[in-house]
């Protein structure tokens, strides 16, 4: 028996590692694709075929793994219908998992498009990409793309958000379920009856959460903001807003950086309200009805904000800074570099080398401040005084003008004069599909 026992170990020491569980493709249509979504596994991938899926995609306790995404995604012509009760597509306790190429069609029901569901612990690594969502305007309370829990690391890429209640809205109303190193980027939102996208304040940082104790970016770049066809409401409410950081502890070092959108048009409201620790910078801001930037206490308080390099048009207030009465500021807050046309160009903060003017004055610098959309040109007429700003170095993309065109010289606003077409380039916000 020694002898047989020394044999098998000897066996099983020369036999091959068990290989690891290959990743399969999928493929599903209607009337089949629930039944494959519980085996699903990391790496795995599932492509829907076209046609009307009229039963939603719960996407519960599904795990992937770094580098080995589960992916969900559509040929042409997938597209899921909203039904009554349920959220399209609902996500609980779900990581590294990734969506795309899918129409959702919410048929003004009362439901949001995509939402990592309130009961849930986490949804972390959650990829959302070339995304049509529509028509879920029942309320300012029907969302795009919501996430209710912990979410970590979200990827929002390349989605069209259209004629919804509100575009995308990240975090809770208390402060609670925190959205931590975000990026959302290259997606194109019109026609919200509130926010185009906000992201909530944030209490203390769960101690559960990835790398909750390192300082995080969320980072919101390359998108359009547009709120043209909003009615003015007695709940009116910006086109982005953003809330702070934990106050203390782990997260209260986190940034938003703002940098490359367009927003556009809002006849109720500020484009951009604000608060925390912010990087804005290359961004274009026109609003021919209101206010375009607003800084202030909500919240909490604006603390560390940088503002360059962005060209802003506005009837009311170019870019505003606000403390609550009596308070010593203690956090640096900067303006530079900034090309500013409006009512009141620049209030507020640290203020140097911005060059100002009111709302008409735009006419005399830029090529075609006043067009449509679509024939917007905010490049200079000529080539502006340069002040290099050094200070900036290190944000992402700040050598860059919003077009991705290198600065040759630090001259203010968020276009080059060297731009031979028109400035900003909406051609790279998708039209999908």
């Amino acid at each position: 028996m020694r002898a047989f026992g020394r044999l098998l170990i000897t066996l099983l020491l020369l036999a091959p590692p068990t290989a690891p569980a290959l990743a399969i493709d999928y493929s599903a249509g209607p009337d089949d694709y629930r039944s494959l979504l519980g085996q699903l596994r990391p790496g795995d991938r599932l492509l829907l075929r076209a046609g009307d899926y009229a039963r939603g995609l719960p996407l519960h306790r599904l795990s992937g793994e770094p580098g080995k995404p589960i992916v969900i995604t559509g040929e042409p012509g997938t597209r899921f219908l909203a039904r009554p009760g349920q959220n399209t597509i609902s996500l609980l306790d779900v990581s590294h998992l990734t969506i795309r190429d899918l129409e959702l069609d919410g048929r003004n029901l009362p439901v949001d498009a995509v939402k990592a569901e309130g009961h849930g612990r986490y949804a972390h690594f959650i990829t959302l990409e070339h995304l049509h969502i529509h028509d879920h305007a029942a309320s300012q309370q029907n969302v795009g793309i919501s996430s209710k829990c912990p979410a970590f690391g979200w990827v929002v890429r390349g989605n069209r958000i259209e004629r919804v209640g509100t575009g995308m809205y990240f975090g809770d109303s208390d402060g609670s379920d925190p959205f931590v190193a975000g990026r959302i980027e290259n997606n194109r939102i019109i026609d919200t009856i509130g926010y185009s996208l906000q992201i909530k304040h944030q209490n203390a940082r769960p101690t559960d959460m990835p790398a909750a104790d390192e300082r995080h970016d969320t980072i919101i770049r390359g998108n359009l903001f547009a709120k043209e066809a909003a009615w003015p409401d007695p709940a009116a409410r910006p086109n982005v807003l953003v809330g702070h950081a934990p106050l203390a502890g782990p997260g209260s070092r986190d940034r938003v950086l703002v940098y490359g959108n367009v927003f556009w048009q809002n006849p109720s409201e500020a484009l951009f309200q604000g608060e925390g620790h912010l990087a804005i910078y290359n961004n274009v801001f026109v609003n021919a009805q209101g206010h375009a930037v607003h800084l202030q206490p909500h919240h909490d308080v604006p603390r560390q904000v940088d503002i360059f390099h962005n060209t802003v048009l506005a009837r009311g207030n170019g870019i505003r800074i606000l403390r609550r009465e009596g308070a010593v500021q203690a956090w640096p807050q900067r303006l530079r570099g900034n090309l500013v046309f409006a009512a009141q160009p620049i209030s507020g903060g640290e203020a140097s080398d911005n060059q100002t003017g009111n709302f008409e004055a735009a006419a005399r610098f830029l090529k075609q401040p006043f067009a449509e959309l679509e024939r917007l040109d905010l490049a200079p007429r000529a080539p502006l005084a340069a002040t290099a700003h050094p200070e900036f170095a290190a944000y992402p993309d700040a050598d860059k003008d919003i077009d991705g065109r290198a600065r040759i010289a630090s001259v203010p606003g968020a276009c080059v004069a060297e731009a031979t077409d028109p400035c900003p380039r909406l051609a790279k916000v998708p039209a999908w599909p």
